[in-house]
């Protein structure tokens, strides 16, 4: 295991980057897949710690799951009925969000007895909202250590009705019941609370189940009619688009010492709320250019934005590194959930970015950067927290090195995150 990796200083960025596939994308589709009716060849999968986890928790319940091509080709053989009988399973999902809370809501339909639970992190990550909305639908469900967090254990008996779900921690808790209603008994009519956070994940999630047949009915994302008795069907085969989260980092990289970056696998049709991003960095001065299926990016004169981006929460960290070497003092507003993700990523992000010079606020749910008069070297702690690890790396773009612990958290959505950066740099 590599404890840590230092990164010398990066003279400019050029160079082609093959996204892997959107994560967020592949553990959704994984999911509809085993439930669907028929044979879906998936292509483009994100091999990584969050769609094995998945895979481990699909095949534990007899799903039949065929890999080529190196785990980026798999053939899911559906089996609705593999959800509703499986007594006595224990399922673990690391740090998984997406994997727990999708999976909490589908295992809440039929008779079943199985705990869920995950690494130390995931045991602090607040589920009582999707756990509420479920029992509200008749799901037994029954916390085995501290109220509010996994691990939990699951006895069926959601048969849908009339839910109420916060909306301001998590939008996958409401992807999580959109996912699993369509199968429930009942008709199901959902109402969200308070305003409901990263919105373009809920677009994502409706735009895959509508590829498996289900179409939901929503009103402005406040309620949503979900029919129920319904079957997943499978569209047969997908190709995944690249991950534009992934994306951001190199696109950011480009923006501050970049001839030319292209990243492939995404563009212009993108179903990721992450392409919102590009804009963003337009905004603050790069010089991007979106086709069909790639993105180009080029350094430029770069200012400080002040900005909501509660809609691209994951991407708005790349932002926090991208003022760094902008004129001004950026603000990103709007971002309590960065405070219920992998780590508390306000705190963690205000703590690094002052190790090597920045100027930084922080509040409830915002963070300022100012860029550092000098950038410093600095030993940056990640927190087992993949996107801190990628975010500073790009500190190399600066005049000094950087040292990032424990790299292979990257792992957890991308792989080869290191080795591809290292790619498209060249060095003094």
């Amino acid at each position: 295991m590599q404890t840590s990796l230092t990164i010398q200083p990066i003279s400019y960025v050029i160079g082609n980057v093959q996204l892997p596939g959107s994560k967020s994308i592949s553990n959704r589709i994984l999911l509809l897949a085993a439930m669907s009716k028929g044979i879906t060849n998936i292509y483009n999968l994100l091999c990584s710690d969050d769609t094995r986890h998945m895979l481990n928790a699909l095949k534990t319940i007899g799903i039949t799951i065929k890999k080529f091509n190196n785990d980026n080709h798999c053939t899911i053989y559906g089996n609705t009925n593999a959800f509703y009988h499986n007594y006595n399973k224990k399922i673990f999902l690391g740090n998984s969000g997406t994997s727990m809370r999708s999976l909490v809501a589908v295992f809440s339909l039929g008779n079943n007895k199985i705990e869920l639970t995950g690494d130390k992190r995931m045991q602090e990550r607040p589920i009582n909202d999707l756990v509420n909305a479920l029992r509200q639908g008749g799901a037994i469900i029954n916390y085995i250590n501290d109220t509010k967090f996994p691990p939990i254990s699951l006895e069926g008996g959601f048969i849908g009705g009339n839910i109420c779900i916060n909306g301001n921690i998590s939008s996958q808790f409401l992807t999580a019941l959109l996912i699993a209603c369509p199968l429930a008994s009942k008709d199901t009519y959902i109402s969200v609370k308070d305003q409901l956070v990263s919105k373009p994940y809920i677009d994502i999630t409706l735009q895959l189940i509508k590829k498996f047949g289900v179409h939901i009915i929503h009103n402005n994302y406040k309620t949503f009619l979900i029919k129920g008795n319904q079957q997943y069907v499978s569209p047969q085969s997908l190709y995944i688009e690249g991950d534009m989260s992934s994306g951001s980092y190199f696109l950011a990289a480009a923006a501050i010492k970049g001839k030319k970056v292209k990243i492939n696998g995404v563009g212009v049709n993108s179903i990721q709320g992450d392409i919102q991003f590009t804009k963003i960095l337009k905004k603050m001065g790069a010089i991007i250019n979106i086709k069909e299926n790639y993105i180009t990016c080029q350094k430029n004169y770069l200012q400080s934005v002040n900005l909501d981006m509660n809609h691209i929460p994951d991407a708005a960290m790349t932002i926090a590194i991208v003022a760094l070497f902008a004129q001004g003092t950026t603000v990103i507003r709007n971002i309590y959930n960065w405070r219920v993700k992998e780590t508390d990523r306000i705190l963690a992000m205000s703590t690094e970015l002052r190790k090597i010079g920045a100027i930084v606020k922080e509040g409830k749910n915002y963070i300022s950067v100012t860029p550092p008069n000098c950038f410093q070297y600095a030993v940056i702690n990640t927190y087992n927290d993949h996107r801190i690890a990628m975010c500073f790396a790009l500190i190399a773009l600066s005049e000094v090195a950087v040292t990032i612990l424990n790299p292979e958290c990257t792992f957890k959505t991308y792989p080869n995150f290191f080795k591809h950066l290292l790619s498209i740099s060249v060095f003094k």
